[in-house]
């Protein structure tokens, strides 16, 4: 997978994509993600690859400060349509390469992103860079355990569709523990143990 290819993919995905991923079992589980989290007046909530604007829905629009973006331009003008009254900042921008400064945001949240991405750990280095101290990343993706034979098998192939199902979040997260990242949910929430959902609290 690379930029010029996601982009692709995802402006093919942008019409139908809410029909898939923000119906049934899927945005029962966007709403899990956000249960118990603790927002506050004046929180800066960033949402790394917005996509179409699911995860918006789950958050106190009225009450933080959001920006949101997303490399894909479709992608991003389905969010605009559907927020066009509600005061976010929507910008076009590369999750590998964002230009936030360092400790910027409350909650950096990121629903199937680090596995659409063409570099993943890049991706979560810029996350964490981005985070204030004390705030959170909010995580909800698909992980895997075990790259069995079938999974390599499959694997490039399932990239072409602009996803990969062979990411490990320890190998992902090994790298970062002497940066003070504290893992406060690590947890199943889709299909068996194929999605996770994870909060990472930056000490």
């Amino acid at each position: 997978m690379d930029n010029k290819w996601n982009k692709w993919i995802y402006r093919l995905w942008s019409p139908v994509y809410d029909s898939f991923f923000n119906a049934g079992p899927f945005l029962k589980a966007r709403q899990k993600v956000f249960n118990n989290l603790d927002f506050h007046k004046g929180d800066k909530i960033l949402f790394v690859v917005v996509g179409t604007g699911a995860d918006i829905y789950q958050v106190p629009m009225e009450l933080v400060d959001i920006t949101a973006i997303d490399y894909s331009e479709e992608m991003l003008a389905q969010a605009k349509r559907k927020f066009s009254d509600a005061a976010i900042t929507f910008l076009q921008m590369d999750a590998q390469n964002l230009t936030f400064s360092d400790e910027d945001f409350d909650y950096v949240i990121a629903s199937l992103v680090l596995s659409v991405v063409p570099d993943y750990d890049r991706t979560f280095s810029e996350m964490v860079r981005v985070t204030k101290a004390h705030g959170k990343i909010i995580i909800f993706d698909k992980f895997t355990s075990q790259l069995t034979p079938l999974k390599r098998l499959i694997r490039p192939m399932i990239k072409v569709l602009g996803t990969d199902i062979g990411l490990s979040f320890e190998k992902i997260y090994e790298n970062y523990k002497d940066n003070k990242l504290i893992i406060e949910v690590n947890q199943p929430i889709l299909f068996g143990e194929m999605y996770r959902n994870i909060r990472i609290r930056k000490s």
